[in-house]
């Protein structure tokens, strides 16, 4: 029996997950959890990298003490931020975090004499001030002149382990700077924000073979011998890997820190209505893109958690929200303004003051806000994606830790008249480990390892429940649209 180890890393926290498989079934076993977070140190927000390396090796420790002697290992984390390392290979300095404040206005800015529809035509990607090329636009120029290497957080972590260097193409994809048809990083993108393409290491497909974790490792920890394999290492290219891929024509939503709305396609769709929505076509895994949305997600729910104390579970205050009529407000959860406010319950209250709303005062109500209003974009999100596709999505998979709230997706089945399939909850690190798995020839190809997920975990279904809320979705759309033309 073979053991793989999922290394999962997100914006708050990361784990170690052990995935074997046992009489026909996947199991997996949480096997070391940590903390994570960035901080301001030299005038930016920045990840402790050093702090992450640390901890894996902790959970590698654990792993041994199971009587575990061999593992292979994969690591995914978020998208589009990046270490600059040094010709000693050592990193620069600590690397700023996507939600650090350099990056406002930069879009404005590198496409005043770029525009935005060339960019998109050439990558499909869609435009977000974090998005690497505007950190890379921002980057102090004296560091990217000493920088030999630029590389993504789960391809330098990679590296730190094993000595070895690649650039991983479903994170790649994320930074706005792959060429869709060439397959490389464009020269014009790269030429505008003063990097080469020599500074990033080779191109490398999901599910290629990194190497051993060096000797230096085992002099220092107890682990196991560790083979690394390059698996999907944007979570959310992991997570689509991990989904049951329930329905003719489904959809996936991977609802964590952020949420990623969208669907499979073995072609990009980067026309204009594509475009003009704003969708993106990231790179996946075994030749297919992730066509989706970037949504805020539960980031917003996280925050409100911790400003009240901590002191409620999720499933306390998502009782408490089942208390409350939803709908009582409508915000539009993909502003800005909740990328990282000083306050979010304040933030959430203003907003509904400036637009003469109901302000949620208490836990539930302000849980139910957020869950109505991010069930609300979701189902609007999917009308659209129905426009662009020209079919009509038949079911929606709900993967990560929003396929636990029942209410938001009992909400989201309803307004989008779809039905949803919610789980697994631990999607990204089930899909890193289903590279492994295929990599290591234990299962066949990604068709086999969706009918072992749905096999081996508990899904949830959810069917709509007709009319329950009368024109509620089409009151929103006229909202967001009045709010559009607000601004302009």
């Amino acid at each position: 029996m073979k053991s793989y180890i999922a290394v999962d890393i997100g914006a708050s926290s990361g784990r170690l997950m052990l995935g074997q498989q046992k009489r026909g079934q996947l199991t997996l076993k949480e096997v070391h959890r940590f903390s994570n977070g960035f901080a301001m140190k030299d005038g930016h927000d920045r990840w402790d990298v050093d702090h992450l390396i640390h901890e894996i090796f902790k959970g590698l420790e654990k792993v041994k003490k199971m009587g575990i002697k061999d593992v292979e290992l994969g690591i995914d984390t978020w998208a589009v931020d990046y270490v600059l390392v040094g010709e000693n290979g050592h990193k620069l300095e600590d690397p700023i975090s996507y939600r650090d404040k350099r990056t406002h206005n930069a879009i404005q800015q590198l496409t005043s004499d770029l525009p935005k529809e060339y960019i998109y035509e050439k990558t499909g990607i869609q435009f977000q001030d974090f998005n690497t090329l505007y950190q890379l636009y921002k980057e102090n120029h004296d560091l990217l002149a000493k920088t030999d290497k630029i590389m993504m957080m789960p391809d330098y972590l990679g590296y730190v382990l094993t000595g070895n260097a690649v650039t991983e193409i479903t994170n790649a994809s994320t930074t706005q700077m792959l060429n869709l048809r060439v397959g490389l990083f464009d020269k014009d993108l790269l030429g505008k924000v003063n990097v080469s393409q020599d500074q990033f290491p080779r191109l490398v497909e999901s599910g290629s073979v990194l190497g051993n974790v060096s000797h230096k490792w085992h002099t220092q920890y107890d682990i196991p011998e560790v083979e690394v394999v390059t698996v999907a290492t944007h979570d959310t290219a992991s997570a689509v890997v991990g989904t049951p891929g329930e329905g003719d024509r489904w959809a996936f939503l991977s609802s964590g820190t952020w949420s990623l709305l969208g669907t499979e396609l073995n072609v990009p769709e980067n026309g204009l209505q594509a475009f003009h929505e704003n969708y993106t076509n990231e790179w996946g895994a075994y030749g297919t893109y992730r066509f989706l949305k970037n949504i805020m997600g539960l980031w917003v729910a996280q925050c409100v958690r911790h400003e009240l104390g901590d002191q409620y579970s999720f499933g306390e205050l998502a009782d408490l929200a089942q208390q409350v009529r939803p709908f009582q407000q409508f915000i539009d959860i993909n502003d800005e303004r909740f990328t990282n406010p000083e306050n979010m319950i304040k933030e959430l209250q203003d907003y509904c003051r400036e637009t003469k709303q109901t302000i949620p005062e208490t836990p539930g109500e302000l849980f139910q806000a957020i869950y109505s209003n991010l069930s609300l974009f979701y189902a609007n999100e999917l009308n659209k994606l129905d426009r662009i596709l020209g079919y009509h999505i038949d079911t929606l998979n709900i993967v990560g830790g929003g396929s636990n709230v029942a209410l938001m997706n009992k909400l989201t089945s309803t307004l989008a008249n779809i039905k949803v399939v919610a789980g697994p909850s631990e999607a990204t690190a089930v899909g890193n480990i289903m590279v492994q798995m295929i990599t290591s020839d234990e299962v066949e190809n990604i068709g086999a390892g969706r009918r072992l997920i749905e096999t081996s975990f508990d899904l949830k279904r959810y069917l709509p429940e007709t009319n329950k809320y009368g024109d509620i979705l089409k009151e929103y759309q006229r909202f967001l649209t009045n709010k559009s033309k607000e601004m302009v």
